[in-house]
């Protein structure tokens, strides 16, 4: 009996990008502003953190902004309906229930399945990275995923430093079934974390470690501000995204000299500088924003795409590296060829 050979595989289906939007908050922050009288100001934070403006959410919450990035991803995308919803963020509205849903549903999305994710600042490359799963495995066509923080939210006001890092924000990005070889395609992921840097960066109030010591112990004070080690954390995310950035080029087949532009997370002008060091890139082919919007935590790096992609920055054809890393610690990167894609970018 004869039997028919199998048919030959078809093309490996992918998550491409089909539109982008982000939203910041009107309300700006100067280093003047901030410092007030002190004798360390505007020079100093500039010279430092590369930061002289910062957009303050001025009574928005994290969805709120979620919802303004959503909707402008979905124009960009020519679309009105999604399969799923994934929302990333490190500064919850509430810890019950998830954000997610209710971006859905102030959407227009319906009963869609909808969730949150948290991975610090590294949470967009994460959730790029299971969003383009859910699509790769066949279960859903088309993903909106946002990423949106409102971090000044959990900061000391009278840690003036540390408040001088941070704004608010959120991008989004809508994801689309289709080839791997198709412009807008991401790349293999690079995804990694080490958990002994924990305490690193943390907010250690609010959790349950410290409500139970706080049950055990209530002499102990616990503070709800966000907290860092700036110094070690610099030189950890110069070379972890560095590392990343390179395994994620080699595993798309590329070398760091065939990247046109690297998006990385805005943490610190020092540490985009660093990074540009030491992937051996011209100071331009590393964008940057950190001058006028600070560290916007998980949207930082979907805020500057969609800001890049409005500007024309981005254009079709271009090769780009995507990378991230932030609390846990964790990191992240991903690369892909920029297509076509429009951009709706509000508040820039």
């Amino acid at each position: 009996m004869r039997t028919s050979a199998p048919p030959p595989p078809g093309p490996a289906r992918a998550a491409v990008l089909a539109g982008l939007g982000a939203y910041v908050p009107p309300r700006v922050l100067t280093n003047a502003e901030l410092c007030g009288g002190r004798p360390v100001g505007d020079e100093w934070i500039r010279a430092r953190i590369g930061v002289a403006n910062r957009r303050i959410a001025d009574g928005e919450a994290t969805v709120d902004l979620a919802v303004r990035a959503g909707r402008h991803a979905l124009t960009a995308a020519g679309t009105s309906r999604v399969d799923a919803v994934v929302l990333v963020t490190t500064s919850p509205d509430r810890l019950v229930p998830a954000g997610a849903p209710e971006v859905a549903a102030r959407l227009g999305l319906g009963t869609v399945p909808a969730f949150d994710m948290a991975s610090g600042c590294s949470g967009f490359p994460y959730g790029l990275c299971v969003a383009s799963s859910m699509i790769t495995a066949g279960s859903f066509d088309r993903v909106l995923l946002v990423a949106s923080d409102v971090f000044t939210a959990f900061l000391d006001p009278r840690d003036w430093l540390t408040a001088a890092i941070f704004g608010d924000g959120a991008g989004a990005v809508v994801l689309r079934a289709g080839e791997a070889r198709t412009p807008g395609a991401f790349g293999p992921f690079d995804l990694g974390s080490d958990g002994a840097g924990a305490d690193l960066l943390e907010v250690p109030g609010g959790g349950t470690r410290a409500r139970k010591r706080q049950l055990t112990e209530p002499e102990v004070e616990f503070s709800p501000y966000f907290r860092m080690d700036g110094p070690v954390v610099l030189k950890q995310a110069v070379v972890g995204m560095c590392d990343s950035v390179t395994r994620a080029a080699e595993r798309a087949g590329w070398r760091l000299g065939d990247l046109d532009l690297v998006v990385a997370h805005q943490a610190n002008q020092r540490i985009l500088d660093g990074l540009t060091a030491e992937l051996g890139l011209a100071p331009e082919q590393v964008l940057s924003h950190i001058e006028a919007y600070g560290n916007t935590g998980a949207a930082s790096v979907p805020v500057l795409l969609a800001q890049a992609a409005a500007a024309g920055t981005l254009g079709p054809g271009l090769r780009v590296a995507l990378t991230a890393y932030g609390a846990g610690l964790a990191w992240g990167s991903t690369t892909l060829v920029w297509p076509d894609v429009r951009a709706v970018a509000e508040g820039g």
